[in-house]
């Protein structure tokens, strides 16, 4: 399939996609989750599913470099821990990619909404979870648990991609990070994930490129807003950011099943 062409773009579509990148952007540094806001903008561009799916990439990871950069500034990455589990997340984003092409996720999106529901009454019973960091080291069984969920996390990136950095920040949780040091590493992995389904959506001509660069420029903007405010206000804002982002999440899923059934 060839690049799609970048001529006779209606400029309202370009500046649509661009103020669309600069909320999800915002949202997707602090909490994930900006794929649900971004990837419908695309679709209403009137491209195929896959190509909204790649070109959502191309803006997505400028987003997530930017959060990044900004969360790895600030020393909220344990790059000890994230260097162990990039292959397996750049992996397993490149498998879920090529899955993605040929499955359609309608049949993941019951289990996802399982997942949710059981997130969202967790964090809502604990409210104290993820406000102080308690995270020395991983390893042994812990490490290969952490490498095996960066693996699947990143398979989900590349399948269906809304909500990756949401299902890493409860990840990182669970091994002791407070919210704002999970949402540090998440952006980071969330990062390498978006580069390895890319570079898979480009290779087979899955992308446009002026409708992703859209969404990149206001990603770039959204993110850096988003991340500089999340290690201002620390895990307290990230917590109330994650709870209202699950819910929208879980009403869009909830609502996407029923459509297509």
């Amino acid at each position: 399939m060839e690049l799609l062409g970048m001529i006779d773009i209606p400029y309202m579509t370009v500046l649509l996609l661009f103020v669309v990148g600069i909320f999800a952007g915002f949202v997707d540094s602090i909490v994930g989750g900006g794929g649900l806001i971004s990837v419908p903008a695309m679709l209403l561009t009137g491209v195929p599913p896959s190509v909204a799916l790649g070109s959502n990439k191309l803006g997505s990871i400028f987003g997530a470099a930017s959060a990044s950069i900004a969360f790895l500034r600030n020393k909220m990455v344990d790059y000890h821990l994230i260097k162990r589990l990039l292959p397996f997340t750049f992996i397993g984003s490149m498998i879920g990619t090529l899955l993605v092409i040929s499955i359609p996720p309608l049949y993941v999106k019951p289990i996802l909404i399982i997942l949710l529901v059981a997130v969202m009454i967790f964090v809502l019973t604990n409210k104290h979870w993820g406000t102080t960091s308690t995270y020395h080291e991983a390893k042994g069984l812990i490490l290969y648990l952490c490498m095996t969920i960066a693996f699947l996390i990143g398979m989900y990136d590349g399948f269906i991609g809304p909500g990756t950095g949401t299902f890493l920040i409860m990840g990182f949780i669970c091994i002791g990070f407070d919210f704002l040091h999970a949402a540090g590493n998440a952006k980071v992995l969330n990062f390498f994930s978006n580069l390895a389904s890319l570079i898979v959506f480009i290779s087979l001509g899955y992308v446009n490129f002026l409708f992703g660069l859209s969404v990149a420029l206001g990603q770039i903007i959204g993110a850096t807003l988003g991340a500089r405010l999340a290690i201002a206000k620390g895990s307290s804002l990230v917590r109330t950011v994650f709870i209202l982002t699950t819910t929208c999440m879980l009403v869009k899923l909830i609502y996407d099943y029923f459509v297509s059934l």
